[in-house]
């Protein structure tokens, strides 16, 4: 058994791409449109897995976008999603000055959580061993839920 992917439904195309892609740094490897479903399908993968993604190798993120308008609560009932970052740290303050919510600042150093527009958490863990606490990180509170 292979890991392929996690389906997320979205309500909103561009605002989805806005933050998987230009916020978070994914990056789009395969769309499919079926006109007879009333859906669009966008397969989104890590910057590292890229290449792999293109040809089905890596895990990717599925976003579903049904064209019928549909009302979706608790996206944080399926869990969350979890990507290993290079520097905790640096990736949650690019997030912020990007405009997103640090729900779960990474206070200890290796984890930290944010949510996309629909709500999904996703969790950003640090490669390798935690960093050294530092502010403002440190005594930063929750906001939210995550």
């Amino acid at each position: 058994m292979r890991y392929l992917h996690t389906m997320i439904r979205i309500t909103d195309i561009d605002a989805s791409l806005d933050f998987f892609c230009n916020k978070l740094g994914l990056k789009e490897v395969r769309r499919f449109e079926s006109e007879q479903g009333r859906y669009t399908l966008i397969f989104l993968a890590a910057s590292a897995d890229e290449t792999a993604g293109t040809n089905s190798r890596a895990p990717l993120i599925e976003l579903t976008y049904n064209w019928d308008p549909e009302e979706y609560k608790g996206g944080r009932n399926f869990g969350h999603l979890a990507y290993e970052v290079d520097d905790i740290y640096a990736t949650c303050q690019q997030l912020l000055d990007k405009g997103v919510t640090i729900n779960r600042p990474p206070r200890d150093g290796n984890m930290a959580f944010i949510k996309s527009p629909d709500g999904i958490s996703i969790e950003l863990l640090q490669k390798g061993p935690a960093k050294s606490k530092a502010e403002p990180w440190a005594s930063m509170a929750n906001t939210g839920t995550w």
